[in-house]
Order: C-alpha cells, then sequence, then structure tokens
C-alpha cells in the first residue's frame, strides 16, 4: 500500500514508533504480521505513507499521534541531557514542567555546561540538526582563565589534534580581554564531546565556564536559568529550513 501522498507523508513504521509503540523494526514487524490497519483497510506490505489525517489502528486500538512541539530550555549547570542519571541528578526533561508531550533534547550539553537546548518530540528534525552533514552551526559563550592571544586563538581555527581527529572551531571573536580572564563566542558546525574545552586543553587554557547562545539563527534571549519557552512559528520554520526540511 504505496500511493501518491503529498509531501507531508511519513513511513507508516516511523509514525508508530514516534508514538511509542514500539522501535521502527518491531513496528515494521507488526506491519508485515497484519497487525496494523489505515483507514480501516488492513496494511502488511512495506512501504505505507500515511498522513496526518489517516486514521492508524494497531491490534484493534486507536494510534494517538502527538502533535509535534517545539521548546527553547535554557539549561542550567549541573543539569545533565540524558533519559536517565544513576547518580539521580535533575534533567532537562524534568525542567519541562506543564508539558504533557513527551519532549527530549536536541543534542547534548555536558552537565558542567549551561545555555540553550532545544526540546522537541519531532525526531526528524532532531537528527538533522545534530548530523555533521548538515552543518548547524551552534555558537558558545566561553569564560577562560589567563589571556588568551592571537595564535592560540589562530590555532582554534587552524585546527588542533584529539584522540579522534583533527576538530577546529569555525568562527572565533573576542568578547573582552583581560590580564587574568578573556571571554570568547566560539562557534562550531561538528558536536564531538566536551569538544571546545578539550581544543582550549589543547592550545594550553581552561574553560572555566561555557555557555551556548545560539543554534542556527535562535538566540538564547528572554529565557532564565530553568525556564523555558515555546518556539515561534517563524523560528520553527528556520530551523527546519537550516537543517534541509521544508
Amino acid at each position: 500500500m504505496c500511493y501518491n501522498r503529498s509531501a507531508m507523508s511519513e513511513r507508516l513504521q516511523k509514525v508508530m514508533a514516534a508514538a511509542g509503540v514500539g522501535s521502527r523494526r518491531a513496528c515494521e514487524e507488526m506491519i508485515e504480521n497484519g497487525r496494523v490497519q489505515v483507514n480501516g483497510q488492513l496494511v502488511s506490505r512495506l512501504p505505507v505513507l500515511v498522513e496526518a489525517a489517516d486514521r492508524i489502528t494497531v491490534d484493534g486500538r486507536h494510534l494517538r499521534r502527538e502533535k509535534k512541539v517545539y521548546f527553547m530550555l535554557h539549561k542550567p549547570r549541573g543539569v545533565v541531557c540524558t533519559n536517565s542519571d544513576p547518580a539521580g541528578r535533575r534533567r532537562a526533561v524534568d525542567l519541562m514542567k506543564g508539558v504533557p508531550e513527551r519532549v527530549f533534547p536536541v543534542g547534548r550539553l555536558d552537565a558542567d555546561s549551561s545555555g540553550l537546548l532545544i526540546m522537541t518530540n519531532d525526531g526528524e528534525l532532531s537528527n538533522r540538526l545534530t548530523h555533521p552533514r548538515y552543518e548547524t552551526a551552534k555558537t558558545y559563550e566561553v569564560q577562560v582563565d589567563g589571556r588568551i592571544e592571537g595564535p592560540a586563538m589562530e590555532k582554534l581555527i587552524g585546527g588542533v589534534r584529539l584522540a579522534e581527529g583533527k576538530a577546529s572551531a569555525d568562527r572565533v571573536k573576542l568578547v573582552r580581554r583581560s590580564r587574568n580572564e578573556t571571554v570568547l563566542q566560539i562557534t562550531l558546525t561538528e558536536g564531538r564531546n566536551r569538544q571546545i574545552r578539550r581544543m582550549l586543553a589543547k592550545v594550553g587554557y581552561e574553560a572555566r565556564r561555557l555557555r551556548r547562545v545560539k543554534v542556527g539563527r535562535l538566540e538564547l534571549r528572554g529565557v532564565g536559568p530553568g525556564n523555558f519557552r515555546p518556539l515561534t512559528a517563524a523560528e520553527v520554520a528556520e530551523l527546519r529550513r537550516s537543517a534541509g526540511l521544508s
């Protein structure tokens, strides 16, 4: 059952997985085993494309689809981005009070870092924004011990060698500098674990504080630490455009 649908069509197993039925592979098996109907018609051969208006039933029970939601969260230091934490630390999802949908963070900020975190239930957008292929720029404000001079900043752009290979910044901007402290804005399109901290260590400096201030053109404004707000329709459209989605 694969017939002409609009550009907004999605694969049935993807829709089922997003609704919490199971993994995509498990959902594919349910379809192939004849356990799924679309608009009252049994489907058992893949691919199957569905749209928002289609009625989907699994084992005779109507599938409830969550609407896509998008939020900007200002993650404080000490909050983790994992789904579960054995140490019992606060998670980003714990801060999303009053949001009925099951949202998750787009990418990660380590526990020692703060700043802009996109929270959504849109798996496709999340994958695009975090995949290196689409080169979504992320900008961080970094407070560093010591006075960083030009040659060290040039090394960050030229690239330093990490355990998994060469890593570089796309842009390094000096915000302010004194004898004992430097504040930089560093923009990356890569996303390796604790990348900025490790790159700075390679040129002889320690990042004391790190805050993400921008993802694509979305800026951290008007949201205090621990708080969140919905993204506007224009902000969502811009994120989708930057991720190569219509």
